[in-house]
């Protein structure tokens, strides 16, 4: 956090000598100061967001991915002339704890091809899919277990 305080700085500022520098560390350092003394901010919580920040860039990369197979299978889906599309909309429930994680998970569900998420209510989801093919595994998705380990870092 202090790091970002110092960063925000510098951007405000708009240009970076020695001086402003400084001061930045002392301004920095007095803003961290303060959330931790009146906020009740652990500097433990840095440790644990630079250990999440990673998992999360890994999440964001397996989302492109299968966003881009989604897609493909979409794609298929709708010019293959053999391929008779089924409808299917389904609940399922998951062992995610945080409300992030699990907005997350329906967001993840939307932007991925063939997929929406109809409704989220505490740990029960409605998702409505393409085809019934598309449905598999939403509960145990790669998705599910990235967030999963997400949530398990302390």
């Amino acid at each position: 956090m202090f790091v970002l305080f110092f960063l925000i700085w510098i951007i405000f500022n708009g240009q970076f000598t020695l001086e402003i520098a400084a001061f930045g560390i002392v301004v920095a350092g007095a803003m961290y100061w303060f959330i931790c003394k009146f906020l009740d901010y652990k500097p433990r919580n840095d440790i644990v967001l630079c250990k999440r920040v990673f998992l999360l860039l890994h999440y964001v990369f397996v989302l492109v991915v299968e966003i881009l197979k989604a897609n493909g299978a979409v794609f298929k889906m709708i010019y293959s002339a053999k391929y008779r599309i089924e409808p299917a909309v389904v609940h399922f429930k998951t062992t995610l704890h945080s409300t992030f994680a699990r907005v997350l998970l329906a967001n993840s569900i939307t932007l991925t091809p063939g997929t929406i998420t109809v409704s989220l209510k505490d740990d029960e989801y409605v998702v409505h899919c393409l085809d019934k093919e598309l449905a598999e595994g939403l509960d145990s998705s790669i998705f599910v277990k990235l967030l999963e380990r997400i949530e398990a870092i302390n």
